[in-house]
């Protein structure tokens, strides 16, 4: 009779969320400890299958005794730990976060809880002004540069807009979306892949997502497994079937289904997530909280459905 694995016993600790004492397990976060009382906090760099590296600041809280707010995606639960997740100082940084994110990226294809949270923080990314040509931008920053000629425009927004790279059949990197939130990072590093083919380079509105000395991607060390597009939060990362079909007016989630199955290419039996519309598979993920998966693939997994659809009719 074969043993069941049973993770160690974690000690218990008590502490005050909105003044409504909690108890949790000893190394949860103070996110782990609002979701469990029903608290709706904000995230945008947070995801269930990666280590939290409190990128965007949109989750922070007050917490008794600490100078500053804190992330509460990364930091873990005290004992005696008092946390005000509501208070004007708390509304005022997430707002803020949430319109400097806006005015400086396209966040139109974020997910519908973000929209909903700007409503809700009444988040004006508008008021920074409105986003600027980036040809108009980088001769005005090299005018800067040089000997402080001229100065910026408070009507108009900086943005990290750039021409959006299609440079394989797989996937579309449109970095104009990109909030640096380092989950791709993540993803393609210790949390998942392993390969380490992106990282984030350059600094200020310079900084962006690059393939090692900024190579072209396939001649990085990128093996397509497009764990970095099954965790980008803002359409950033895209597969070129989602691309094609939205530049073509034709994506519609309202029409799609989705289908769950096991992978058929090898016996480790991940779990796919077939998006299907008009009765062909337009994208394929896996759930994040699947034990054999996490939400991640390899290329064959996520990419290899076209064959679906190729199959002849008619047969001789």
């Amino acid at each position: 009779m074969s043993a069941v694995p049973v993770a160690p016993p974690r000690r218990l600790l008590d502490a005050e969320v909105d003044g409504v004492v909690v108890r949790v397990p000893e190394g949860a976060t103070i996110l782990d400890a609002c979701r469990d009382q029903g608290i709706d906090t904000p995230t945008m760099c947070y995801a269930d299958n990666l280590t939290p590296i409190n990128a965007c600041r949109v989750c922070v809280v007050e917490v008794e005794g600490a100078r500053t707010l804190v992330p509460a995606c990364s930091r873990t639960v005290e004992a005696g730990m008092k946390i005000r997740t509501d208070t004007d100082r708390v509304r005022h940084s997430r707002r803020l976060v949430m319109e400097l994110l806006g005015s400086s990226v396209d966040t139109s294809l974020a997910s519908s809880d973000w929209h909903r949270w700007q409503d809700e923080y009444a988040a004006a990314p508008d008021r920074f002004g409105a986003p600027t040509d980036p040809m108009e931008a980088g001769e005005r920053d090299r005018r800067w540069a040089g000997h402080h000629h001229g100065s910026p425009d408070p009507s108009r927004a900086e943005t990290v807009s750039q021409p959006v790279k299609v440079d394989n059949e797989l996937y579309v990197r449109d970095y104009g979306r990109c909030v640096l939130c380092y989950k791709c990072v993540e993803a393609c590093g210790t949390d998942a892949q392993h390969t380490f083919a992106i990282a984030v380079a350059g600094r200020g509105f310079d900084a962006r997502i690059s393939t090692e000395y900024a190579v072209p991607l396939d001649v990085s060390a990128c093996v397509y497994c497009g764990n970095c597009i099954g965790v980008c939060p803002t359409g950033a990362l895209m597969f070129s079937s989602e691309h094609d079909m939205r530049a073509a007016g034709t994506w519609d989630e309202d029409r799609q289904t989705v289908t769950n199955t096991i992978c058929p290419y090898c016996g480790v039996g991940c779990e796919l997530e077939l998006h299907v519309q008009d009765n062909a598979i337009v994208k394929v993920t896996s759930p994040t909280d699947n034990d054999v998966t996490s939400g991640h693939l390899c290329i064959k997994g996520r990419f290899g459905f076209q064959y679906v659809q190729r199959r002849k009719k008619d047969r001789t």
